[in-house]
C-alpha cells in the first residue's frame, strides 16, 4: 500500500488559491466548498455560485512513524490517509466507516467507529489545524492557540471556517482484527455488556480493541468484538474472510460466531454495502451482484444514486405508478446515554418500522488513563467525561403514516432522543426551532466564535446549515 505524498511547495500552492477563491467570492454571496465528494443528507438548493477552490488540498503531507503522527490536508479522504498510514504499520486512532469521508469533514462534523468507545470521536485525536476562517484569515490553532476555535471548529459544519492542514495523532496496527459476535436476547443485557467492556476493555477473558453492534430487533442484537491478531489461525481460521466480493458483511454477524478480516478489510468492512443500505439498489441480490462492477459496490457510488434520486425523485414516480404512498427519510445518528440505550431502542423498535440498526458505543478521550477528569470537551457537542454513550444509526425511508406529514416522523425521534437525554449528529434532516437548538449544540459559545471568526457572517450559520428554513 502507498499513497504519493503532497509536497510543502504544492501544498501552499493549494492554500493560496483557496485563500484567492475566497477573496474573489463577493460579500453577500453564498460560499461553499467545489469538492466531488458528499456524506450529507440534506437536499442542497442549486446555485451557480463559484466554490472555494480545494482541488489541490486532498493529500497526505508527511507520515512521522516515530512520533506517530501525520500531518493531512483538509480535504484528503480516510481512503487514501489510511492507505498512506497502513504502509507504517499505523491507523488513525479512529476511521469513520466510508471511504470518502474526509478528514475536514469529520473533524468539523462528527465521525465515529469502533474504536470510539476507547479512543473517543476523530477531532479528539487533533494535535493542530490550520483553518482558514470566515474573515478570511489562516489560523494555526491548537490547544494552546486560539484554544477557543481548537475547541469550537468540532461541530460548527465549516460554518467558523474550513480546515486546509490538520496534524492528527496515530495508533500502530497488527495485520488482522479477529472478531467474536454475541448475540444477546435482551437490551438491557448487551448494554450491561457494553459497559462491562468499556470499563474493562475486554470480554469473557479476552482484550477488545475494537466495539460495535447491530440490532435486528428487540430480542436479536449483536456486539461485535474485535481483537488484534497476527494470523488468522490465532481466530480459528486458515485464511481472513472477503467482505468485497459475494459475500455480505452484516449477514455475516448472525451467521458466524468467530470471523478474521484483514486491517484493511475491518476498517473498510461496511463501505461496501454501506452498511446493508446497497440492499435498495438491488446490490445484495445474488444475480445482480455478479454482474455489478467491484470498482462501484462502494457508499460514494450509493450515495450519487441517492442524490439523483432526490433530484429526479425517480422512486417516488415509480411508487406512485404502483399505487403506494409517499415515504419518509429517516436518516439519523443519534449518541443515547448507556443507561437509556435499552429504552430508546425498544422505543424505536415500537415507534420506527426500520431494521436493522447499528450502535457504536463511545466515550470521550482521555489524556490521562483512567481519569475522566482529563477528557477535553467540545462545546458545540457537549457530551460528558466519564459517560458512555451508544451511536444509533438508523438510515433509510418508511411509509408516512396516516395524518402524518414529511418530517413528522423524524421530528418524533427528535423529542425522544431528547426524553433519552441524547444528542444527534446533524449531517441529516433536523427539525429543531431555534430555542432548542442553541441549548443543544453551545448556542451561546457559538454566536461568540461565530462574531470573533467570521465577524461579516460570511460563511452559512449553523442553524441555517442544519436545519435551514424549516
Amino acid at each position: 500500500m502507498s499513497t504519493i505524498m503532497t509536497d510543502s511547495d504544492a501544498h501552499a500552492a493549494a492554500v493560496a488559491a483557496l485563500r484567492a477563491s475566497y477573496a474573489a467570492i463577493p460579500t453577500g454571496q453564498p460560499v461553499r466548498l467545489a469538492k466531488r465528494t458528499s456524506n450529507l443528507f440534506r437536499p442542497r438548493a442549486s446555485t451557480d455560485a463559484p466554490g472555494l477552490d480545494v482541488s489541490g488540498l486532498s493529500g497526505v503531507l508527511n507520515v512521522d512513524p516515530v512520533a506517530r503522527t501525520a500531518d493531512v490536508q483538509g480535504v484528503c479522504t480516510y481512503e487514501r490517509l489510511v492507505d498512506a498510514t497502513l504502509g507504517y504499520g499505523l491507523m488513525p486512532t479512529v476511521v469513520p466507516q466510508l471511504k470518502t469521508i474526509t478528514l475536514g469533514g469529520a473533524v468539523t462534523g462528527l465521525g465515529i467507529e469502533s474504536s470510539s468507545f476507547r479512543d473517543g470521536l476523530p477531532h479528539e485525536a487533533v494535535l493542530e489545524m490550520d483553518i482558514l476562517t470566515g474573515a478570511g484569515e489562516l489560523l494555526t490553532v491548537s490547544p494552546e492557540s486560539h484554544p477557543d476555535l481548537f475547541e469550537g471548529f468540532p461541530n460548527s459544519y465549516g460554518s467558523l471556517g474550513y480546515a486546509v492542514r490538520l496534524k492528527i495523532a496515530l495508533e500502530p496496527v497488527r495485520p488482522h482484527v479477529a472478531l467474536r459476535h454475541v448475540r444477546f436476547a435482551d437490551l438491557d443485557a448487551l448494554c450491561a455488556a457494553v459497559d462491562e467492556i468499556s470499563a474493562k476493555r475486554s470480554w469473557d477473558g479476552e482484550p477488545v480493541e475494537f466495539l460495535d453492534g447491530v440490532v435486528f430487533g428487540p430480542d436479536e442484537a449483536y456486539l461485535s468484538l474485535g481483537r488484534w491478531v497476527e494470523w488468522p489461525a490465532e481466530a480459528g481460521q486458515l485464511q481472513a474472510s472477503d467482505y468485497t466480493g459475494q459475500q455480505i458483511y452484516y449477514r455475516s454477524i448472525r451467521e458466524r460466531e468467530r470471523d478474521c478480516l484483514s486491517v484493511h478489510d475491518y476498517i473498510w468492512r461496511w463501505d461496501t454495502d454501506w452498511f446493508w443500505c446497497s440492499g435498495a439498489f438491488g446490490a445484495q441480490n445474488p444475480t445482480l451482484r455478479k454482474l455489478w462492477p467491484a470498482k462501484y459496490r462502494r457508499s460514494d457510488f450509493y450515495h450519487r444514486l441517492v442524490s439523483l434520486d432526490h433530484r429526479y425523485q425517480v422512486a417516488a414516480k415509480i411508487d406512485r405508478v404502483k399505487g403506494i404512498g409517499p415515504r419518509e427519510r429517516v436518516v439519523q445518528d443519534v449518541e443515547i446515554p448507556l443507561g437509556q440505550t435499552a429504552a430508546f431502542l425498544r422505543w424505536f423498535a415500537d415507534n420506527v418500522p426500520m431494521a436493522p440498526v447499528w450502535l457504536c458505543p463511545l466515550k470521550l478521550r482521555e489524556s490521562v488513563a483512567g481519569d475522566p477528569s482529563s477528557a477535553r470537551t467540545w462545546p458545540l457537542y457537549p457530551l460528558h467525561p466519564g459517560q458512555v454513550y451508544v451511536n444509533v444509526g438508523f438510515w433509510g425511508t418508511v411509509p408516512i403514516a396516516p395524518g402524518d406529514v414529511d418530517g413528522d416522523l423524524n421530528r418524533r425521534v427528535e423529542a425522544a432522543v431528547a426524553a433519552h437525554h441524547g444528542h444527534k449528529s446533524l449531517y441529516s434532516d433536523a427539525y429543531y426551532d431555534r430555542e432548542t437548538f442553541d441549548a443543544m449544540y453551545g448556542g451561546e459559545v457559538y454566536r461568540q466564535l461565530k462574531d470573533k471568526y467570521d465577524p461579516e457572517h460570511r460563511l452559512t450559520g449553523m442553524y441555517e446549515k442544519a436545519v435551514g428554513r424549516r
